[in-house]
């Protein structure tokens, strides 16, 4: 069974409660971050702590653990579970009221929950990726603040299920524009010319933290070209190569968009040099 901590102690997860009243339960009020960690090094801490504190101060939550403490308690959780690879997963609520109000409340403590989960090592991440993924492209109809990594996901969950259902692994969101902005769980690359090309951040995109070190290390190495600009559905369309990329996937290639091939149906060879040195980098965040 798995140990998660919450509020100060580590137990296994079914001895873990809160209140009903909480106000991540009842209203999604919260911000959370997924940090990959691979037999216990962690791959971009900083910035994925940077982005929580970034998202609680956004929506008004007076929290102020440092990065030594976030990092203790991430390091802990992932001995207590094995050190094996891990997504940690890092939960802080606005915290319970005694009352159901939308106002925020005033003398609460927020809720600090966090616990890890299974994810591919990178020979499985392989075996996962040869084929590449299906997309299906729809209207992003989320909320206008998506650069907040906020619990109340609903959206991207509705998003997501659209894609399932239609036997695919995610979903190619764009706006009433026509331009591209994420998936409903990862952001977006096409490559076209051998440049890889990625929307500009906004309210309606996350900021990756598996995107930033993408972006960093191609630059760094400098063999491919990288842009950030609108990307329309139709350069989607007619792209060489898409990609996605999260932090438990991390770099994914998608060869099939809305039932039809992405260039000539197979994984490209820009993804496989950028996957490669994404590897081979990762462990310098």
């Amino acid at each position: 069974m798995s140990i998660v901590y919450l509020n100060g102690e580590f137990m296994p997860i079914a001895q873990a409660k809160i209140s009903p009243l909480d106000r991540g339960f009842l209203f999604g009020d919260g911000i959370y971050e997924v940090i990959p960690s691979y037999f216990g090094k962690m791959v971009g801490f900083s910035a994925h702590i940077d982005r929580m504190i970034n998202g609680l101060a956004a929506i008004g939550i007076n929290f102020n653990w440092e990065h030594i403490k976030w990092r203790e308690l991430c390091e802990q959780l992932c001995s207590k579970n094995g050190k094996q690879a891990l997504g940690v997963y890092l939960h802080v609520s606005r915290g319970a009221d005694n009352k159901r109000f939308h106002g925020f409340p005033e003398n609460v403590e927020p809720t600090i929950f966090a616990m890890t989960f299974a994810i591919p090592v990178s020979e499985q991440a392989d075996k996962n990726t040869r084929q590449g993924y299906a997309l299906k492209s729809m209207e992003d109809l989320r909320w206008q603040r998506c650069h907040i990594k906020s619990t109340a996901l609903l959206g991207n969950v509705l998003h997501f299920q659209a894609g399932q259902e239609a036997n695919c692994q995610e979903v190619l969101l764009y706006n009433d524009q026509k331009h591209l902005t994420e998936a409903s769980a990862s952001n977006i690359y096409i490559v076209k010319n051998g440049v890889v090309i990625t929307p500009p951040l906004n309210h309606h995109i996350l900021a990756g933290v598996t995107r930033k070190l993408m972006l960093d290390i191609l630059r760094k190495d400098g063999s491919i070209p990288v842009e950030e600009r609108i990307v329309t559905l139709v350069e989607a369309q007619n792209a060489d190569e898409i990609w996605i990329s999260s932090s438990s996937k991390e770099i994914a290639p998608i060869t099939i968009l809305d039932d039809k091939p992405i260039g000539d149906g197979h994984v490209g060879a820009v993804w496989q040099q950028a996957a490669t040195l994404y590897s081979e980098h990762k462990f310098d965040y």
